[in-house]
């Protein structure tokens, strides 16, 4: 039987992000966790495998190997909030060297709102692993996010699209410095202690910051960032007083409601007081209707960029570097593909060989002493392997035109049939 192995062809990318979708439109194609895992479990039962979610402010995107992308845009309206038509407006379908080459671009952050964004390649990781530990990741999509990993190292070590601070925080925060003009004598809510809150802090101080209230659910978080930079944490029950006497509110939690409305805002009611406020969450954690009362500025994730920085400038210079590198990798990825096709002859060859290697010992292990049956042993498992690595090297090099030369293997040894390779 002739081996099915895999082809660059097979996979598929679908979904939503900030290029074409607003923060509102994005919010409803998010998945929670439990949404994500409901998707994957949904994608197991109909034969899906190689699959994985990845979602983060700006996106909610699927990654499979499958040649019907049609299916995961069906199971990301069915476990979303979005409407098919609307994802049919704003939505992306990419298949074969296409999708790959979307997801190489998404994880060094070629694809990001913040250009070389350096969280991306966390939440790509981040969606590997909720895929691997529901058992929706086989060896071929293993094997393709060493790829990625690599190309992401290399975008960093041979090329300066990390120069600079590329995060959706630091945006978020030089936005509101150049807003204020300065941070060092303005009152700071910062709600939210989780990644990202903690990565907005870090750069609140940098930037000058020096009057930084923490606000979290989990007060323990909060206090233990708070102690890292000797910050003061104020308990949930206090937003209003905080908010009534804060210049700027920035919002990053994993809430998936808001957790500032109206009510929240009893502190500015009355007064002239104007407050900045940025929700750095999707979906957004600051009521949209806050947009039109009267004492608040609202910003939400489509209006931070870090264009007029001179750091995106010197990362946008390196964007042709980045490209070749994917190119590279993509190749690299279709040369391994390629050399599956010769797997399952070297697979048979090196049982065939273990085992001609196991029964002449055992036919002659009356005859050997026992003090040299390990030496026996190893000797004979060293020569099987050297024959091994000079048959992987010829038959890998050949991979290109495999049927003439693994019929002559097949020949040679008597190997068993060809069986197909997991698909």
């Amino acid at each position: 039987m002739k081996a099915i192995t895999p082809q660059i062809n097979e996979f598929s990318a679908v979904g939503i992000n900030h290029w074409k979708a607003d923060v509102a439109l994005r919010e409803r194609f998010s998945l929670s966790m439990e949404e994500k895992q409901a998707y994957l479990e949904d994608a197991r039962i109909i034969g899906l495998r190689d699959v994985i979610i990845i979602t983060t402010c700006n996106r909610t995107e699927i990654f499979a190997r499958t040649t019907s992308p049609g299916i995961l845009v069906e199971l990301l309206v069915k476990h979303s909030d979005g409407e098919l038509e609307e994802f049919d407006d704003f939505g992306f379908q990419h298949a074969g060297e296409d999708a790959v080459r979307h997801l190489l671009r998404v994880a060094v952050g070629l694809d990001a709102q913040i250009l070389g964004d350096l969280q991306i390649i966390k939440q790509v990781k981040e969606a590997y692993e909720c895929a691997h530990s529901l058992g929706m990741v086989d060896a071929i999509m293993h094997r393709l996010m060493q790829f990625v990993l690599r190309t992401h190292k290399r975008s960093r070590t041979e090329t300066e699209l990390a120069s600079g601070a590329a995060t959706t925080a630091y945006a978020a925060v030089q936005f509101a410095r150049k807003k204020l003009k300065s941070l060092s004598k303005k009152n700071i809510l910062l709600v939210g202690t989780g990644k990202i809150g903690k990565i907005t802090c870090k750069n609140l101080i940098s930037m000058g910051a020096r009057n930084v209230v923490l606000l979290n659910r989990n007060r323990q978080r909060a206090e233990s960032l708070g102690d890292r930079f000797q910050l003061p944490v104020a308990g949930l029950e206090n937003i209003n007083h905080e908010i009534g006497k804060a210049d700027l509110v920035i919002v990053a939690t994993g809430a998936d409601r808001p957790v500032i409305r109206r009510e929240q805002l009893s502190g500015l009611e009355g007064s002239n007081r104007k407050v900045v406020m940025l929700d750095l969450s999707v979906p957004r954690n600051i009521d949209p209707e806050l947009e039109h009362h009267p004492n608040v500025e609202l910003v939400n994730m489509d209006r931070l960029s870090d264009t007029t920085d001179e750091a995106f400038k010197r990362r946008e210079e390196n964007i042709p570097k980045v490209e070749k590198i994917i190119d590279e990798e993509i190749l690299n990825f279709r040369v391994w593909l390629s050399e599956q096709k010769v797997v399952p002859t070297i697979r048979a060859l090196s049982d065939k060989l273990h085992d001609i290697r196991s029964r002449e010992i055992e036919k002659f292990r009356t005859k050997i002493p026992d003090e040299a049956l390990g030496d026996v042993d190893h000797l004979t498992k060293r020569i099987v392997n050297k024959i091994m690595a000079h048959s992987i090297d010829h038959l890998k090099e050949n991979h290109e035109a495999p049927e003439e030369i693994t019929r002559l293997v097949h020949s040679m040894f008597k190997l068993e049939p060809e069986s197909p390779v997991d698909k």
